[in-house]
């Protein structure tokens, strides 16, 4: 793992329509991600936070998408922001903020890379187009927009697209799918781990099978972890929580195995809401995952 770590904030809330996400970025620093990597031995700098601007009107939805021009200027900064940290020879940590920053993270990071692989460690697919959505939010977009499907103003971030491609994508925990999303998976052939493989498999099988996977395809991989892929009961502060999912336990086996196989060169922690959390828990959550993702151990 590169021992040169560049925090990056993405306060992001407008890929969605519940308030306060934009909060997660503080809500990190605030238990203890800094120095939890710094007592690690990583020469961290922190970055702050990326500009994301502020709609100037009522929330509009254009071409059946909330906020795009804000979203899209957002994205565009974070791509700006992590594409620099990258060319800096430095390992890009975003935390986020809602999952439509995975947009600018990864036309920020894809550019460096001729085979990026992406893990998608989430309850849902993210696979959703202004015409597949229930519901306009650009949140459950971004694995789309990152494979070039979906409005051009999102796919085009940071002048090229796509960014990735599906035979490069791994999707772990899913158990919330729209029907559109589970048209693409099978149009494109994405590999996909829902709760029913993780409970059958076990998560040591699901992360291994991945490992191999990626491993030889990829000239890279970047972690996108949403805190919605862990069942609510263990990270309640998120925005579309789905019960049944990834256990805290199961969850730090998979950073620590994705630990041993030095593979990841970027991640991303996102959906971190402290106004729906208890007393800061969700974070807390978070950050001991990425402990245990950056190698830390009791051994």
């Amino acid at each position: 793992m590169n021992r040169k770590l560049s925090i990056i904030g993405a306060p992001m809330d407008l890929g969605q329509n519940r308030r306060g996400v934009d909060m997660g970025p503080s809500a990190l620093r605030y238990a203890g991600v800094i120095e939890r990597l710094e007592r690690l031995e990583y020469d961290i700098e922190d970055l702050g936070d990326v500009h994301i601007p502020r709609p100037n009107r009522k929330e509009v939805q254009e071409d059946h998408l909330r906020n795009l021009k804000e979203v899209a200027e957002g994205n565009t900064n974070l791509a700006e922001a992590v594409d620099q940290v990258v060319t800096e020879g430095r390992f890009p940590l975003i935390i986020g903020g809602d999952h439509s920053i995975a947009i600018g993270s990864l036309a920020g990071i894809a550019k460096h890379y001729d085979n990026l692989g992406v893990i998608w460690y989430d309850a849902h697919g993210d696979l959703n187009t202004g015409d597949t959505s229930p519901s306009g939010n650009i949140h459950g977009m971004p694995l789309a927009v990152s494979l070039g499907i979906g409005h051009e103003r999102l796919t085009g971030i940071h002048g090229y697209t796509p960014k990735i491609k599906p035979e490069n994508i791994v999707i772990i925990g899913a158990r919330s799918l729209d029907e559109g999303e589970k048209q693409l998976i099978k149009e494109k052939g994405i590999r996909v781990y829902t709760m029913h493989e993780i409970d059958r498999m076990g998560m040591p099988g699901v992360i291994q099978e991945s490992v191999e996977y990626l491993k030889d395809r990829t000239d890279g991989v970047h972690l996108s972890l949403d805190l919605d892929g862990l069942d609510p009961n263990e990270a309640p502060g998120v925005g579309t929580p789905v019960m049944g999912g990834m256990s805290y336990r199961e969850s730090h086996l998979a950073m620590e195995m994705f630990a041993e196989a030095n593979f990841i060169t970027s991640a991303e922690f996102v959906e971190v809401n402290p106004i729906l959390d208890e007393k800061n828990k969700t974070a807390t959550v978070a950050v001991g995952l990425m402990g245990s993702l950056f190698g830390e151990n009791l051994k």
